[in-house]
């Protein structure tokens, strides 16, 4: 192998790598807008409307403020462990995206454990809010972020045991895989599912949720885990402004919370994403063949591909966006109850109702 074929290589992963962090970037300029926005409009009330176009470059001005701002430590924290904290957290999420496809044959680093790899990097975002909190020194920072990893490790269990319920289905814990298992229904398939007459329809009845309607449960299961690993409402005690003025990030500004601000946006990309492949067929159409209307073959491709990702990803994260303003926030003995007295075990559920499934199939 030569030094010019490894160094193009390296060059290649450093220009995918920017790109991704580009577009996060460029999601959560959106995203915060959009969701001050849909505040507003919840709230029956404008949103931001100065600056710009209906106050569409709030949030670049507010980036823009932010980045200028020094870097203030706490006298008496761990200046090192604060420093490194929003590094650690953002960069758990980052590395996230490396095994998510984008479309087919599209996928930063094609790994065949690739949700197990995503799964576990992204735990390592509680190390660095754990880090954030002892810090800091403070105690309101140091309450938030134990509630934070609490939070996080109690809803990772009901949330891996949903995934699993998935991966019973699918077979493989290659993410592209799982998408490529959601396209186009062979004749095998559909006997099952009772269509006699087609052999091929694709679009949403290939979807994980469709061909094995329970995973619907699963997916609502993994939805709601969700929003509590991104500290998200009504799952938000680790930040409750009314308690902890703003969790384990109180001490922060400038920069170092703009990593915070960006890691829990790309986070809610992240889990959406997840969600979106495993259960709601990856970048597959959602568009079925009807006769000749050959939707989901004219609707399949690279373009089409990143197109049907972006909008269910986006669709996801709206809704979640649109819950923050809409429910109230839990209290902590609500929260851990809901976990452990009703996802768990729901969750272990559909992991038995998973295995039955593969099993009649087998059979079939």
């Amino acid at each position: 192998m030569s030094a010019n074929f490894v160094l193009n290589f390296y060059i290649i992963y450093i220009l995918v790598a920017i790109l991704l962090f580009t577009f996060l970037a460029g999601f959560t300029l959106f995203a915060v807008y959009a969701e001050r926005k849909v505040a507003g409009f919840v709230q029956d009330r404008l949103g931001p409307m100065e600056t710009g176009k209906f106050g569409s470059l709030q949030t670049i001005a507010d980036i823009l403020k932010l980045l200028q701002k020094e870097f203030i430590s706490p006298a008496s924290g761990d200046k090192v462990l604060f420093a490194a904290a929003p590094v650690i957290v953002f960069v758990a999420v980052y590395l996230g995206f490396a095994a998510m496809p984008w479309a087919p044959n599209v996928a930063p680093a094609a790994l065949n454990l690739g949700l197990f790899y995503v799964i576990a990097i992204i735990s390592v975002e509680a190390i660095g809010v754990l880090m954030a909190g002892w810090g800091s020194n403070n105690k309101f920072s140091l309450l938030g972020s134990l509630r934070a990893v609490a939070q996080i490790v109690s809803y990772e269990i009901p949330a891996g045991l949903a995934l699993i319920a998935a991966v019973m289905i699918t077979q493989t814990l290659d993410m592209q895989e799982m998408t490529i298992n959601q396209g186009i229904l062979t004749n095998e398939r559909l006997l099952f599912l009772g269509f006699w007459d087609v052999s091929e329809i694709g679009g949403f009845f290939a979807w994980n949720i469709f061909q094995a309607p329970h995973l619907i449960l699963a997916y609502i299961i993994y939805f709601v885990a969700s929003l509590a690993e991104c500290n998200r409402a009504p799952f938000d005690i680790p930040e409750a402004e009314s308690e902890l003025v703003s969790g384990y990030h109180t001490e922060y500004g400038g920069l170092r919370f703009a990593f915070f601000f960006l890691a829990e946006y790309c986070l809610m990309f992240l889990v959406s994403m997840i969600g979106v492949v495993l259960f709601l067929g990856g970048w597959n159409t959602p568009l079925p063949n009807i006769g000749a209307l050959k939707l989901a073959a004219w609707t399949t491709g690279i373009v089409w591909g990143i197109v049907w990702v972006l909008l269910k990803t986006l669709t996801i994260v709206g809704i979640q966006i649109l819950i923050r303003w809409t429910l109230p926030r839990l209290r902590v003995d609500q929260l851990m109850s809901l976990s452990w007295k009703v996802l768990t075990p729901l969750a272990f559920l559909c992991m038995a109702i998973s295995g039955i499934w593969r099993i009649l199939v087998m059979v079939g």
